[in-house]
Formats: C-alpha cells, sequence, structure tokens
C-alpha cells in the first residue's frame, strides 16, 4: 500500500494550492480517506475525510469553506484544495487510508491506518 503526497510549497496568504495523494494497493471505496496536518511544535491534527463511495465530506471549523477534498474518477488520487490560504496553514500535509470500525462500521478519519510520507505547505509574505 502506497499513499503519496505532491503538490505542497512555499506561498504568500490568500493564496492556493491543490495537494494531491495518489494511492495505490488498496480499494479506496473500502477506506475513509482523510488529509491531516502537522504544525512545527503541535500535534498532528485531522482537517478533512471523505467517503469516495458516497461522496460525504467532513472539515473540521478551521478549514471549512476553504478547503475542498475530493476523488478522481479512476478513485487512485484524493485532492485537497486550498483557497484563502493564512500563515496558520503552514504544517506537513499528510494523506491516510482508515478501515471503518465500529458496531456500524463508520467511515471515520482517525490517522491511525495508512499514512503517506508528507508535503510540506509554507505561507508566508
Amino acid at each position: 500500500v502506497q499513499l503519496v503526497e505532491s503538490g505542497g510549497g512555499l506561498v504568500q496568504p490568500g493564496d492556493s494550492l491543490k495537494l494531491s495523494c495518489a494511492i495505490s494497493g488498496i480499494n479506496v471505496d473500502d477506506y475513509a480517506i482523510g488529509w491531516f496536518r502537522q504544525a512545527p511544535d503541535k500535534g498532528r491534527e485531522g482537517i478533512s475525510c471523505i467517503q469516495t463511495n458516497t461522496g460525504g465530506t467532513y472539515y473540521t471549523r478551521p478549514v471549512k469553506g476553504r478547503f475542498t477534498i475530493s476523488v478522481n474518477d479512476a478513485k487512485n488520487t484524493v485532492y485537497l484544495q486550498m483557497n484563502s490560504l493564512k500563515p496558520e496553514d503552514t504544517a506537513i500535509y499528510y494523506c491516510t487510508a482508515d478501515i471503518p470500525s465500529g458496531p456500524n462500521n463508520d467511515y471515520v478519519c482517525r490517522g491511525q491506518g495508512y499514512l503517506g510520507q508528507g508535503t510540506q505547505v509554507t505561507v508566508s509574505s
């Protein structure tokens, strides 16, 4: 199983970036696919999650309305479109894949399954 992120970089406040996560070795529909980030001296935080077999998405408050998670038609790449970037968005961004769990087989992005190597996003003027 491989999750490979790309698309990070150095941008100015207010700019946009689109991250990609190329996924191989699993059926994406069988997993909750998410984006987490880790800022310097902070813990890893989940920011967005997608259930690709239904199209259902979830965003945390800091990114809701600015970030959009999506999957391509081939279901082998998940994207994170990030608009109106702020300095506090500076972090390493990770793609994750979690198998559904619990009595109801809930698709929840816990960041406890497969994890990519991360891509650095720096927002600075």
